[in-house]
Order: structure tokens, then sequence, then C-alpha cells
């Protein structure tokens, strides 16, 4: 019989070897991952910076620089999980759930997939997470676990409230394991928000490489790129191509759907002295989120005014109907719109059956125009959004795709069910019936007379213009042609 001291010595020396394996071959998997990156996508694996940010074009292969950090994390450390995030679950499974799985197939990596979870567990243990961070309650769910590595993918698309995220979610939770934060994304038409914020700030350590980078797509890269030049009708210098192939920061307002400006469409509070009427306005269920929004109108201005916003993602219907119960007695609006397309129009009638809501149906035709409509407001300082709101922070990142330049149409990398509701609630505002008061006539043949002729007429025009648009709309609305 081995002595007490012996049999310590031996456990202890087993335990050293098995650990002593388990070091080794956690050691060939990690290296089984960086073996398949490239300079740029190594550079941003290796690096140890509690901050970074990977500033990229298109196809520069940063999903899968990102796939492989946040997998090889609870590999180094068993008990410290990685996060990825971007703006929806749905965008999170289309972007990387697919690179995860190939990876850990393609290197042996010992991570089981859980499809309806969107959690990859390792040994039995949840190690990798895919959440969306489209509603600030959605942000909440990241609490309570200490995360090793964290990644904010597509950050461009991101609102600003997920910098209160970082301050109040994760930065706590990386004490456990001296966590680590990634931000990884490709340069909007507009060179401001948390993107670009984070890209400039000296606290983080800042990543860049494009698809000439890419070993895989380099070669390729010349020629399409000539081809999409050719295509478009455009020049290397085009500030989408500037950011799309080359990782730029270029403004480029002309790419934005919509033409709100923070400088001319914001207001501090609404004019007093007038008498206020309102349209609520619901838009259902992209990826799972209703967005309703109240718009303000008086018969005393041309003016339109958002005075209050909801995103909620998985709301129940109930949940609806007593959100909507508040509005409508906070308010008692003059309508109450909503989309009835698929499965809103179910959703409506229930509303309407057991909550007695007067729900109409919300006018979708011709979105285009209706965005038209919008713009001038806009253009013409007619629209106003409070300060920080969800609308106006959507307005900056909703691009045209001009692929095809005689046919634009609203690129799908980014959609807003906030825009959309507010599109539904203008339309039904009466804010175009108001009449502004005469001015005083300057006298006969005077500048002032030709002055005050030129801007009446323009006013009319714009007026028919717009009456135009609403017509055709109704026409088709009821078939006629």
């Amino acid at each position: 019989m081995l002595e007490a001291p012996k049999v310590r010595a031996d456990v202890l020396a087993r335990l050293d070897a098995l650990e002593a394996r388990q070091t080794k071959g956690r050691k060939q998997t990690t290296d089984r991952l960086t073996a398949t990156c490239f300079d740029q996508q190594r550079a941003f694996l290796e690096d140890e910076s509690t901050f970074a940010t990977a500033d990229c074009s298109r196809r520069a292969g940063k999903s899968n620089g990102i796939a492989k950090w946040l997998l090889e994390g609870p590999i180094k450390d068993p008990a410290a999980p990685s996060l990825y995030s971007t703006i929806s679950r749905k965008e999170a499974k289309r972007i990387i759930w697919g690179v995860m799985k190939d990876l850990n197939r393609s290197l042996g990596l010992g991570y089981e997939p859980n499809e309806s979870e969107l959690i990859l567990y390792r040994h039995g243990v949840a190690s990798v997470y895919l959440m969306g961070v489209n509603t600030k309650d959605e942000i909440e769910k990241a609490r309570g676990t200490g995360w090793g590595r964290v990644a904010l993918d597509e950050a461009q698309t991101l609102p600003q409230y997920v910098q209160d995220m970082i301050n109040d979610v994760l930065l706590p939770s990386f004490i456990d394991h001296d966590g680590k934060l990634r931000v990884i994304g490709t340069p909007s038409p507009v060179p401001s928000g948390f993107f670009y914020d984070t890209t400039v700030n000296p606290e983080y350590k800042h990543h860049k490489w494009t698809v000439w980078d890419n070993p895989y797509l380099k070669d390729k890269a010349p020629a399409m790129l000539e081809k999409v030049l050719r295509v478009r009708g455009l020049t290397v210098d085009d500030p989408g191509i500037q950011r799309e192939w080359f990782g730029r920061w270029v403004l480029d307002s002309n790419a934005l759907v919509f033409k709100y400006s923070p400088e001319r469409n914001v207001y501090a509070s609404l004019p007093a002295g007038l008498e206020w009427r309102h349209v609520l306005a619901v838009d259902l269920g992209h990826d799972d989120a209703d967005a309703i929004v109240v718009l303000a109108f008086s018969d005393a201005s041309p003016n339109v005014y958002l005075i209050e916003e909801h995103v909620e993602a998985k709301q129940t219907i109930s949940a609806l109907a007593d959100r909507l119960d508040v509005l409508m007695s906070k308010y008692d609006p003059v309508a109450l719109v909503m989309d009835t397309g698929g499965l809103g129009k179910k959703i409506a009638a229930e509303l309407q059956q057991r909550r007695g809501l007067p729900v109409e149906a919300a006018e979708k035709k011709d979105k285009l125009a209706h965005i038209e409509l919008v713009n001038d407001a806009f253009r013409t300082g007619r629209l106003f959004l409070p300060p920080g709101s969800r609308c106006g922070e959507d307005a900056m990142k909703v691009e045209w795709d001009r692929t095809t330049p005689e046919k634009p149409k609203i690129s799908d990398r980014f959609h807003s069910d906030a825009l959309d509701a507010l599109l539904y609630g203008f339309r039904a505002c009466l804010h175009w019936l108001h009449v502004p008061p005469a001015a005083p006539v300057a006298p006969p043949d005077s500048p002032e007379r030709f002055a005050q002729a030129e801007r009446e007429l323009m006013e009319h025009l714009e007026h028919e213009a717009a009456a135009a648009i609403v017509e055709r709309q109704e026409d088709e609305a009821w078939g006629w042609q």
C-alpha cells in the first residue's frame, strides 16, 4: 500500500498531467482558428486590448474574423462565455450563425449548436450567445452574466442607446473574466452616431482592413469593382464606392432615403397657445417588433410634431392593446392607423372586437410617394422630431439600394419600424388643411409685390403637387384609373 504522501503526490502528478493535456488540447484547437486567419484578421484576433474597433469595407471578412474571436474565447477560458449582438436577433442569425457552425464543423471545435436558442454549447455549457439590440428591453437580457468576449457587429446600424448598454450592462460584467469588447462595422453615409463616435474614441484600439486585404477575394475585387462602376455610371471617387469598397468615412447625404436634418427638424417643445390634435400610428411586426408613434398637429399651424414613440420586441397582442388603451385615453386621437398587411388584419380585428379600438387600415400603397411627402416636410421644416428620437436616429441609417440605377429601392441592410409608423401617421394628419392668414398686400409694381407674387405661386404649385399625389393614391385605393 502506498503511503499517504506518495498517494497525494501521485494524484497531484496525474492532475498536472491532465491539466497539461487539456491546455495543450485547447492550444491546438485555438491554433486551428488562427491558422485560417489572414494578417489583418490575426492582428484583430490576437489584440489583448479591452476595447477595440474594426472599421472595414464590405466583403473584408470581418464577420468571419469576429466569429473566430468569439469561438476562441470559451476554448481558452471555459468559464467565460462570448456574446454576439447586432441590430436584431434575426440579423444575428443571418450574419454569423452559419459562419460559426461552419467553422465549428470544419475545425472540430467541439461546439453543439442549439437552433432555437441561438446558443453554442461546449461540453454541455452555454458558451456563445447571439442576441439583438433593437429595443432597450432587449439589452437587459445581457445582464447577470460575466462575459469574456462581446462583439457588437454592423455597428453602423445600432442605436445610440447601445452606449448605455456598454456603460451600464457590459462593463460591470467584464470584472469576472477581464472581459473584452469589439465594435465592428462599415462606414455609414453620415459620419456621426454610435459607431463613428467609437471609431474616433482614443480609449479604443482601432483596426481597419478592406476587401483588398482579403486573400480569398482580393484577386476578384478589381474586375467586380470595374463592373459596378460601369453598370452604375460612377467613378471610384463616388462616396458610396469609397464607403463600401474602401471603408472610408465620406459624407453622402444623397445615399439616405429620408431628408431629415437634426439642425432643421428637431424641436425642444411644442409651440404654445395652439390647440393640438393627434394621430396614433402603428407598424406591426418586422422581426417581431411593434412601433407606435404619436403625432400632433393643429389647424393653426402647417407643422407636424412627433411627441411619443414606442418600439417593443416580442410584444403580445394584449400588451399592445394595453399600450394603445393608455395612449387613446391620453390623447383622444382623431385617427388610429395600423399596418393591416398579413397577420396585421387579424390583429386589427382582434383590437376592434375585444377592446373597441377604432383601428383604421394604414395607406401602404406607393410607399415611395409617401416618403416624398414626408421628405418635403423635412426639407421645408414642417415635420419635427424630439431630440434623441428613434425616428431621427433611424432616418440617418436607411439607405437607397442603387444596384439597378433606373429602379432604385430601399436597401434591406437596415429596416426601421418606427419610420414606417411615422409614414402611416403623417399621411393621416390634417395639417395640410391649414390656411395661413393673408399677408399684407405690397404696393403695385413694387419689388415687394413681385417677390410676394413669386412666393404665392411657388406655394400654390407645391400644394397642387401634393394634392395630385394624394388624389392619385386615393384613386388607386378605390381601383380607379
